[in-house]
């Protein structure tokens, strides 16, 4: 098989531009069709079949795997519903992984429809983060590597994928048993709460479906807006963090992001075989998204909200609370599924207790200030030695003169 390349836009510009509704398209009215296109959020660029990658990705050297997967059968029963460019079911890693069957491919309807046939290799990496089996000759796995992979096939590299075709995926994957639903996808265009796509997801949470969305790739500027169907309520958003367990400069910004996840480098499953690395909140959400299928096969009785909540809570915060780069901190697994045994889980996360009120600091006050008398003082100082200087050149000046014109005259005589 010859080897396919694919790049799937990667500036912020270009993403917007593509984001853009149809020409024709106007403002979506309450509970009617929409055209806003829906955009992979990752660079895509790989080559694929490829090489595997043989070390273990630095993202997963943090998490301590066997303590991750203490008390679970690693996602066994759960199904986790990747919504993308389809996932490619021939990597040795996902061939166990996904359920043809239960797929569906919403850009080639009828005959000849495959929804694990990824001509971009999106969908397949997104899959691979949450449930790649284990396999010799690499370090990478998935974070729930029982857990099994519903492939719907709903966008592609020209963002065919609008939100309504998004909805139709999303009551689909409902339909289907998805415990979880991953959407690696944006768009910024407002989208009210009665909207098609909002009616869906608002509809899977309901029904205790956790939805994870990636925050989009637009935050080179610096500015906050809502991407969807992040933005909604219930929705887990997930931004991106580099190896510092700070916002990666592209990671979108908002009121809305819940948490982050690694997105820098990260490695994953590509069609035919192998891993490449890549770049992107869309693979930052189906980090999270493995979270959740394992809280998942824990906690059959908790809420969409606990289980979002249980993520948020645990997460590794640089601050006591959330912020708009990186939400409730930078995700911890090992925590959020190991520290999940209480008896009435909450379903709204807080700031960290016993925190926010430090001891007074035992300090000093320092003033590069002075008060307008001192100030006065000060001048008057000044004035009163800079006079006296003068007055010492003078009269020194005095002086001289008085000696050089003696001088002067005792020549003449």
């Amino acid at each position: 098989m010859s080897p396919k390349k694919t790049t799937l836009p990667a500036v912020a510009a270009l993403l917007t531009m593509l984001s853009t509704a149809a020409p024709g398209a106007g403002p979506e009215s309450p509970g009617g069709t929409s055209d806003t296109r829906v955009r992979l959020d990752g660079s895509g660029a790989c080559t694929f079949p490829a090489k595997q990658i043989k070390g273990t990705p630095w993202a997963l050297q943090r998490v301590l795997l066997d303590e991750l997967w203490q008390g679970t059968d690693k996602g066994q029963g759960i199904r986790v519903a990747v919504i993308d460019t389809g996932v490619d079911d021939r990597n040795p890693q996902l061939k166990g992984a996904v359920d043809k069957a239960a797929g569906r491919d919403f850009l080639a309807e009828g005959k000849g429809a495959d929804p694990t046939n990824d001509r971009e290799g999106h969908g397949t990496k997104v899959a691979g983060i949450i449930a790649a089996r284990p396999h010799d000759g690499t370090g990478f796995v998935g974070l729930a590597p029982n857990a099994t992979i519903i492939p719907i096939r709903q966008n592609d590299a020209e963002n065919s994928g609008d939100s309504d075709s998004m909805a139709e995926a999303i009551t689909y994957a409902v339909s289907r048993g998805a415990d979880v639903i991953n959407i690696s996808q944006d768009t910024t265009k407002p989208l009210s709460g009665t909207s098609r796509l909002a009616q869906a997801v608002r509809t899977a949470i309901e029904r205790d479906v956790v939805v994870v969305a990636s925050a989009g790739n637009d935050g080179l500027d610096g500015t906050y807006k809502n991407t969807y169907p992040a933005a909604f309520p219930g929705v887990l958003a997930v931004a991106s963090s580099d190896r510092n367990n700070e916002r990666a400069s592209f990671s979108q910004a908002g009121a809305f992001v819940g948490v982050a996840a690694p997105g820098v480098d990260i490695v994953s499953t590509v069609p035919g075989g192998g891993q490449c690395t890549d770049n992107g909140t869309s693979f930052s959400a189906p980090f999270v998204a493995g979270v959740a299928a394992l809280l998942k096969e824990k906690h059959r009785d908790w809420s969409t909200a606990q289980i979002v909540t249980q993520i948020e809570q645990t997460a590794e915060r640089s601050v006591n609370g959330r912020d708009n780069f990186v939400g409730w901190g930078v995700v911890d697994p090992v925590r959020a599924v190991q520290d999940s045994d209480v008896a009435d889980p909450p379903s709204s996360p807080t700031p960290d207790p016993g925190v926010s009120k430090a001891p007074a600091p035992d300090t000093a006050r320092f003033s590069l200030a002075e008060t307008p008398q001192e100030r006065d003082e000060r001048y008057a100082t000044y004035a009163l030695g800079l006079a006296a200087a003068v007055v010492t050149v003078i009269a020194g000046m005095a002086v001289v003169l008085r000696d050089l014109r003696r001088r002067h005259r005792g020549k003449g005589a």
